[in-house]
């Protein structure tokens, strides 16, 4: 058990986000998606839709934000699906709610898509019923923290303690006892 993680990111998602490399995809996709047949790394998560396991991966996994388009669908170039779909609207709130609104979505014709999943790192198969409810993910870069800085007081301890010379210094710490 851990703490703070979405209870979704089961240990084999959670290690499969963390061997990922940055530039690294993840196909994120609906439970009629040929996953297996790809011949790719699958995980399940039967019974969730498309956008709750997005909102579960981003919740500890960068975007590449040196990519124009770091998150991309599949559509069906050939309908009026080109339009974004009550699904891909989910999406796009989801990436905004985690990583800002600097990105358009990108799109990908059924086989694009399925030629990019081969090589994609890993494939989640959603419970998602709705028609092209799949997404590649491309991994970011994780940034360092900033460093913590230690609290104002720790600092003038630290302060005064390093005024004192170092006779007075040895003076200070306990003898051991015999």
């Amino acid at each position: 058990m851990l703490k703070g993680l979405d209870p979704l990111l089961n240990a084999d998602l959670l290690y499969v986000l963390a061997a990922m490399g940055h530039g690294d995809e993840l196909a994120l996709v609906d439970r009629n998606f040929p996953a297996v047949s790809l011949g790719a790394r699958v995980i399940r998560l039967e019974g969730v839709d498309a956008p709750r396991a997005l909102e579960a991966i981003l919740s500890v996994m960068p975007l590449d934000d040196m990519l124009d388009t770091p998150y991309t669908r599949m559509v069906d170039l050939g309908s009026a699906e080109i339009e974004e779909s009550d699904v891909c609207r989910e999406f796009i709130q989801i990436v905004e709610r985690h990583e800002g609104p600097r990105w358009q979505i990108g799109r990908l014709d059924r086989f694009g898509f399925y030629d990019r999943t081969r090589a994609a790192f890993a494939v989640v198969v959603t419970g998602e019923t709705r028609v092209n409810g799949s997404l590649l993910l491309t991994k970011g870069v994780v940034r360092p923290a900033e460093p913590i800085q230690p609290p104002p007081e720790a600092v003038q301890a630290g302060k005064a303690e390093s005024g004192r010379s170092e006779l007075e210094q040895a003076d200070s710490v306990p003898a051991a006892s015999s």
